[in-house]
C-alpha cells in the first residue's frame, strides 16, 4: 500500500528543534520525527480506501484478525513509501513552506537512518501481509511501494506535468489490496474502485498544488499549476472530476450493488462536481489564490473519497 495522494497534507510533529525552543531534542521528539516520516494523515486516507473494500468483498463484516493484519501491514507499507520519499526529496522539502518542518530538513533524523527505517518498514509490511493475510496482497503492496518511490518520486515528479496523473497509480492499490486480502484473487470490482481513486487523484492534488504553486515553482517541480494558468488547471480538474463520478457509478452494474451505493455515489458526485465547477469559474475570473480558494476543493475531495468508501462498506450491510 502506498500514497493515495502523493502531496496530501503531511503530519508535522512538534519537536524541540523548532525556532525558539531550548535544549537538545528529547526521545519523544525523535520518535515524533520518525512517525512524521511516515506521513500519518496519508496513511489514514489510504486505510479509508482499504477497509471498506474488505467489507464489500466479504459481503458483510470480515474477520477482525484479518482486518487488523491488513491495516498493520498496509500502514507499514505506506509509511515506508513516505519515508523513502522524504529521503529522496529532502533537498526540495527544505525549501518549501509546506514541507520544511519535516524531520530531514530540520535534521532531526539523518538520511541514512531514515533510509534504514523505510527499508525495515517495507520488510515488516511484506512479512505481516504475506504470513497473516496472503502473498498476493503482500506482492501488490510491495509493487505499490516500489512504484511510488521509483516511478513517481524518482522518475516523474521533477520531469513532467503528468507526474501526479501516473504517479498517483500507487495510491490506487489499497482498493486492490483490500479486496485480495479477503478473496485472495483479483476481480473487476476492485479495478473499478482502483480507477475511481486514479481519477480522483489529479483534482485532489492539483487543488493543493495551486495553493502551493510558488513553492513548486521555486524548486523547479513542474506541477500543472506551475506551468499552466489557473483557468486551465480548473478545466482539467473539471474533466477528471466528471470521469471520476462516472467511473464511481460503474460499480453498481459491475458489482451488482444495492441502491444504497449508487444513490450515495450520485449525491456525493454531484456535490463534488459543483465544487469543481465553482473553482474553475473562480479561476477563470481571477488568478489570485485568495479568489480561487483551491483548498475548498482539496478538503471537499478528502471528504468525498472518505464518504464514498463508507458507502462501499455499508452497501452489503444495508442493501
Amino acid at each position: 500500500m502506498s500514497h493515495a495522494g502523493p502531496h496530501a497534507a503531511s503530519a508535522r510533529p512538534s519537536t524541540g528543534d523548532e525556532p525558539g525552543s531550548e535544549g537538545p531534542p528529547t526521545w519523544r521528539d525523535v520518535v515524533a520525527a520518525y512517525v512524521g516520516l511516515t506521513k500519518p494523515r496519508v496513511i489514514e486516507l489510504l486505510l479509508l480506501t482499504t477497509v471498506p473494500v474488505m467489507f464489500f468483498a466479504e459481503r458483510g463484516i470480515p474477520a477482525l484478525g484479518l482486518v487488523v493484519a491488513t491495516v498493520i501491514g498496509g500502514s507499514l507499507s505506506a509509511g515506508s513509501a513516505s519515508a523513502y520519499n522524504c529521503v529522496y526529496d529532502r533537498d526540495i522539502d527544505e525549501q518549501m513552506r509546506r514541507t520544511r518542518r519535516r524531520a530531514l530538513p530540520r535534521h532531526m533524523v539523518s538520511p541514512v537512518s531514515a533510509l534504514v527505517f523505510a527499508t525495515v518498514l517495507a520488510v515488516l509490511s511484506t512479512v505481516v501481509l504475506g504470513f497473516w493475510v496472503n502473498w498476493l496482497s503482500a506482492g501488490l503492496s510491495l509493487l505499490a511501494n516500489a512504484f511510488y518511490v521509483f516511478v513517481y518520486t524518482m522518475l516523474l515528479k521533477r520531469r513532467t506535468t503528468q507526474n501526479i496523473v501516473w504517479g498517483g497509480l500507487a495510491g490506487c492499490f489499497p482498493a486492490l489490496i483490500g479486496w485480495t486480502a479477503v478473496t485472495n484473487e483479483l476481480a473487476w470490482t476492485p479495478v473499478v474502485l482502483f480507477l475511481v481513486v486514479f481519477f480522483w487523484t489529479p483534482p485532489h492534488t492539483w487543488a493543493l498544488a495551486l495553493r502551493y504553486r510558488e513553492d513548486y515553482r521555486n524548486v523547479d517541480v513542474p506541477m500543472l499549476p506551475v506551468v499552466k494558468p489557473a483557468a486551465e488547471v480548473g478545466r482539467q480538474v473539471v474533466v477528471y472530476s466528471w470521469v471520476m463520478v462516472a467511473t464511481s457509478l460503474l460499480l453498481w452494474p459491475v458489482a451488482g450493488t444495492s441502491l444504497v451505493y449508487p444513490v450515495a455515489a450520485a449525491v456525493l458526485g454531484a456535490v463534488f462536481l459543483v465544487e469543481a465547477h465553482r473553482m474553475w469559474g473562480r479561476a477563470k475570473r481571477s488568478d489570485a489564490l485568495s479568489e480561487i480558494n483551491p483548498m475548498r476543493l482539496f478538503h471537499a475531495s478528502n471528504l468525498y473519497l472518505s464518504l464514498l468508501f463508507v458507502a462501499v462498506a455499508l452497501d452489503p450491510l444495508l442493501g
